[in-house]
């Protein structure tokens, strides 16, 4: 017997794996988890009879010749299925997209795409088998969830040539978009309001970290829904819920991540727990008396284990041409010319005072203001940034701020300048070996 599962708390890239791996395996049974997302539940509500899913307790483990397990790599994240953990005669294949995981497996395809359901796709993509408009529809939910809706750091090349794969066979996008909307109530709408009422933040290797901690009484669904919104509240690099039960013995975290560089599954993975670049969860039995020293331990892992692979220092331009306060604008004009360049900080004694650049000669009315220094046109509030920083976070001053240029300080002192190309060279690959 061939049985193909997933995890448990099903979401929609779990459902739609499974659903596919049964084309790609034909004579394997589909056993969904007891637990499930509120939001497949809603549409395994309408679309049960399409499926012939069967669940854990209706199968007899000892018939078992083959598990195929997808959107998943750990035994305890499966339900009810740890008997066959054991089976030296058990052929296994997994499916997934996560780092880690303890199933030793026959096969594994995991090339790290966004979403579980993108192996699968590309794999019935390479065998042409025909997909029925909702069938499209399930699996373009499953990566669009998974993805952001192609919108996460951990999207990829292939998440996208999928998507345009399932477009093509007619998947629904207003269906979809119905079903992606999780759920969110009062029990989720009382969580976030204790949240916010005094949410600790932290910087952190040039992370800002927002922490918040929640006893909860009972189940409360989609609390991940909820550290989302906490985090687009916070307006952090990354956000954390460190939710626990009225005697403080089970805890549970939940981060979301949208800095380029920090990951959220990885750091999880050192809780026991996992996750993707974007997301991640652990869950562990604790004495909660302190929740500071819950958010210590996660500044620490993101001290110790979250750096920049690439850094402002890598990609910054230097030495910096830079001019003095009482340059004349006519010797700038020409200092431009020479360089090539766009603009130059202006320092004052060696610190930097302001950034001048050619959109400022368009302040110049007179032929005779060409003798002023530049001081009187230059731009004196200076935007900058530390050289360990990432180019991403470069990106977003550039774009807050609406300017070209941001001078990288080291211990207070200017080292060096990155510019737009700096960082449209790093983000399109231009970067020299």
């Amino acid at each position: 017997m061939q049985i193909v599962t997933t995890h448990k708390g099903t979401d929609f890239d779990g459902l739609a794996s499974l659903i596919a791996a049964t084309m790609i395996y034909p004579d394997a049974v589909p056993v969904l988890p007891k637990s499930v997302n509120a939001n497949v539940r809603a549409f395994m509500a309408i679309h049960k009879d399409l499926f012939e899913i069967l669940h854990p307790r209706e199968i007899d483990l000892d018939e078992v010749t083959q598990l195929i397990v997808v959107d998943t790599n750990s035994w305890k994240r499966l339900d009810g299925f740890a008997p066959l953990k054991d089976r030296d005669d058990l052929t296994i294949h997994v499916w997934d997209h996560h780092h880690g995981g303890d199933i030793k497996a026959d096969m594994v395809r995991n090339e790290g795409y966004g979403s579980a359901v993108t192996h699968l796709i590309l794999e019935l993509e390479a065998r042409r088998m025909v997909l029925t408009p909702i069938l499209a529809t399930l699996f373009l939910i499953g990566i669009y969830e998974d993805t952001g809706s192609l919108t996460y750091p951990s999207t990829t090349p292939e998440d996208a040539r999928a998507v345009a794969w399932l477009l093509d066979r007619k998947a629904d996008l207003t269906v979809l978009s119905g079903f992606l909307k999780q759920a969110y109530g009062e029990k989720q709408k009382s969580v976030l309001f204790e949240m916010m009422k005094k949410p600790d933040r932290r910087k952190v290797n040039g992370y800002t970290l927002s922490f918040a901690s929640v006893p909860i009484e009972g189940h409360v669904a989609n609390l991940s829904v909820v550290v989302n919104m906490f985090l687009d509240l916070e307006n952090s690099d990354a956000a954390f819920g460190v939710f626990y039960d009225g005697e403080g013995s089970k805890c549970m975290i939940i981060g979301r991540s949208k800095a380029e560089h920090l990951d959220m599954g990885k750091l999880m993975r050192n809780l026991g727990g996992g996750g993707h670049p974007g997301a991640g969860a652990a869950q562990f039995k604790s004495d909660f008396h302190n929740p500071d020293a819950v958010f210590t331990m996660l500044c620490n892992l993101v001290e110790n284990d979250q750096v920049a692979s690439v850094q402002l220092g890598d990609i910054m331009s230097f030495p910096v041409v830079s001019v003095e306060t009482t340059t004349p604008m006519e010797a700038l004009g020409e200092l431009l010319r020479e360089r090539g360049c766009t603009g130059v900080p202006v320092t004052d004694n060696g610190k930097v005072v302001g950034v001048i650049s050619r959109r400022d000669f368009k302040k110049l009315r007179k032929e005779k203001q060409l003798k002023s220094p530049v001081k009187a046109y230059m731009t004196p509030s200076v935007v900058e940034i530390e050289a360990e920083k990432s180019p991403l976070e470069a990106a977003r001053l550039m774009i807050k701020h609406d300017i070209g240029r941001v001078p990288v300080v080291e211990n207070g002192e200017m080292i060096g300048i990155v510019t737009r190309t700096d960082v449209m060279r790093y983000y399109y690959d231009l970067i020299p070996d």
